[in-house]
């Protein structure tokens, strides 16, 4: 359960380290997308990976700045 994992791993980090995070999952999502639009690469699940992990950010960001967030 990797999934389960990240977020265990989200949940613990400071809101700067997750706006940092987002930041690097972003680019990161950017250049995945370019590689598949231009042929180079086939791996469609990965760009989908990145932007749930996105979510996943936004998610707590939003639930920190609200005070939602028990931890």
């Amino acid at each position: 359960m990797k999934n389960i994992e990240n977020l265990k791993k989200y949940r613990a980090m400071s809101e700067k380290d997750l706006k940092s995070e987002l930041k690097s999952i972003k680019k990161d999502q950017l250049l995945a997308s370019l590689k598949v639009g231009a042929g180079k690469e086939d791996n469609f699940s990965q760009i989908q990976k990145l932007r749930k992990n996105i979510a996943r950010i936004k998610t707590l960001l939003a639930e920190k700045e609200n005070g939602v967030l028990n931890g």
